[in-house]
C-alpha cells in the first residue's frame, strides 16, 4: 500500500499549525510520526491518546477557524470521519 498523496506528516502539521491548531510536545508528535509508514494511522491515535505523552492538539482562543482545520485534513487525505473525529476532539476543548 502506497502514500495516499505525496504531502508529508511534516507539511500536515505545518498547516495544521497555519491552520491555529496548536501542539503541546511538538517534538514528540514529529519524532512518532517520522518513524512510521502510515503516519495519518499515528497521528489519528496521538490525537485520541497521546495526554500520557504529553501530546495534546487544541485551539489557541478564537484564532481557530474548524473549516481550515477540515480542509488541511481533506488536502492530505483524511476520511471524513477522521476529519469529524479530530474536529470534535478540538471544539470539545474549547
Amino acid at each position: 500500500m502506497g502514500s495516499y498523496c505525496n504531502e508529508s506528516y511534516a507539511e500536515f502539521l505545518d498547516s495544521l499549525k497555519a491552520a491555529g491548531v496548536v501542539i503541546s510536545n511538538e517534538s514528540e508528535v514529529r519524532e512518532r510520526l517520522a518513524e512510521c509508514q502510515r503516519w495519518r494511522t499515528a497521528f489519528m491515535t496521538l490525537a485520541a491518546n497521546g495526554r500520557q505523552l504529553g501530546i495534546e492538539f487544541s485551539v489557541a482562543g478564537e484564532g481557530g477557524d474548524p473549516g481550515a482545520v477540515q480542509r488541511v485534513m481533506a488536502q492530505h487525505a483524511f476520511p471524513a470521519e477522521k476529519e469529524a473525529a479530530f474536529l470534535a476532539q478540538l471544539t470539545s476543548q474549547r
